[in-house]
């Protein structure tokens, strides 16, 4: 179990705010929650119990988010990506028993952070990316999502590059993210992981918080044009490529 009784008031406190900032970071790029929130949280909550707390609340992040936008998923992406994802969940599963996680981590990482600066730095690519392309992204972001527990990311790289529509690139990310997710949550609960309910508890205590921030990275989008969006959808990417960077390097 993640904890032996009930999160402390000062582990709230912190929570709160540190997952009101990474909802912000879901509400406008549909990703990033794991990546932002679970460094911080943990400094004071055990990550076996932040997991799968925070599988809950993306899955209730994702569910807000359909609510708001969910006309605008781009469903013929979606139901294209989705199998390639489960896919290479698969052998994302099977390559953690055999491969060494790091090195591969830290060359994602690596290639997140130069894709994203190139992307911000270079002229704004003409036309869209060719569908065949949904093999690799699809089956790496299933890849990446089960050896490392976001995937999101390279998610993101594929439809900033098809779809013209922001909201469009927002709701089927969050769609994809809700699937990923709920498809966690399913297995921790089967495995047993909520039983005593503490981690329930907790991820109630937490949903002020992504809800704050969902709400919060919402109206941002609204302001934005897609410029504006993808400008800060490849921050967030470079943050994402730096965070796997920090994480592979201790171990190797």
């Amino acid at each position: 179990m993640g904890f032996d009784a009930l999160p402390s008031l000062d582990q709230i406190a912190v929570a709160l705010p540190t997952l009101a900032v990474a909802y912000i970071i879901f509400g406008i790029a549909g990703f990033g929650t794991a990546l932002i929130a679970a460094p911080v949280l943990a400094h004071s909550m055990p990550v076996s119990a932040i997991v799968p707390t925070l599988a809950l609340l993306d899955c209730a992040a994702a569910i807000v988010n359909g609510v708001r936008i969910g006309d605008k998923v781009a469903r013929d992406e979606l139901f294209t990506l989705v199998p390639l994802m489960v896919a290479g969940s698969l052998v994302g599963a099977w390559l953690l028993l055999i491969v060494p996680p790091r090195p591969m981590m830290l060359a994602l990482g690596v290639f997140v952070v130069l894709y994203a600066v190139y992307a911000l730095l270079a002229p704004p690519p003409r036309g869209r990316l060719a569908r065949p392309w949904v093999l690799p992204f699809g089956g790496i972001g299933g890849i990446v999502s089960a050896m490392f527990g976001s995937g999101g990311f390279i998610y993101a790289i594929y439809l900033g590059r098809r779809l013209d529509d922001k909201d469009a690139i927002r709701a089927t990310q969050s769609a994809l993210i809700g699937l990923s997710t709920f498809t966690r949550a399913v297995i921790f609960a089967f495995a047993g992981v909520y039983s005593d309910g503490r981690l329930v508890v907790l991820a109630l205590l937490l949903v002020p918080g992504m809800l704050l921030g969902t709400w919060a990275g919402h109206h941002v989008t609204l302001r934005l044009s897609r410029e504006q969006f993808l400008r800060i959808l490849y921050v967030v990417l470079i943050g994402s490529g730096i965070t796997l960077v920090i994480r592979a390097l201790p171990s190797m």
